[in-house]
């Protein structure tokens, strides 16, 4: 196995049990808790990029529809897919691939991250929302103002607070792996799944 697919392995498990630590670290508010996760979502995306920032997501997912204990409140099971929050657990995924791909593009550029965190934030409400309302059968201005409006904010620090850690982490896992044949970063000026196989 080459180095650089070892690297993005255990950095992608990392960032897995990180999403699972930040679901322990929760305010129920309604069918839809906050968490922390959705920042270790994007954080993901932001260092592995698209594919491996996926894969780190799909293992958090995985993890818990066995039924370990990784999801809001210490919860787990497949059952959780199929409830409210199951269209946020899914728009995870689909949120780390977006903020990874536009990451993997941005050559470090800060204005490109921010959009790259401010679509992924949003790739969780398009998948979330709508479940949200097919769910539970609440209007859409309801499934708005209950599984929307109440997290923007968190949502934008958990953002900011993604994009800076990924700005000051990336120097940093670069200098450590310089000369091991390691895989750029998402962001740092090449593409983190070009050299994967």
């Amino acid at each position: 196995m080459p180095f650089q697919t070892l690297g993005n392995m255990v950095r992608a498990s990392l960032l897995a049990a990180l999403m699972a630590v930040g679901a322990y670290l929760h305010i129920p508010l309604g069918p839809v808790p906050i968490v922390l996760s959705t920042l270790f979502v994007l954080l993901s995306g932001l260092l592995l990029g698209s594919r491996w920032g996926g894969a780190s997501v799909g293992l958090y997912l995985l993890v818990g529809a066995m039924g370990m204990p990784v999801f809001a409140g210490g919860r787990g099971g497949i059952a959780h897919f199929f409830g409210p929050t199951g269209g946020y657990l899914i728009g995870f995924l689909l949120a780390a691939w977006v903020a990874g791909f536009l990451s993997e593009r941005s050559r470090g550029k800060l204005t490109f991250e921010i959009g790259a965190v401010a679509l992924g934030s949003l790739a969780i409400y398009a998948v979330g929302v709508p479940w949200l309302k097919g769910v539970t059968q609440m209007s859409w201005s309801r499934s708005f103002w209950v599984g929307m409006a109440p997290f923007l904010l968190g949502d934008a620090l958990k953002a900011f607070a993604a994009l800076m850690l990924a700005r000051s982490i990336r120097p940093v896992l670069g200098r450590a792996s310089e000369g091991k044949g390691s895989v750029p970063l998402a962001g740092s000026g090449g593409n983190p799944n070009d050299q994967d196989s």
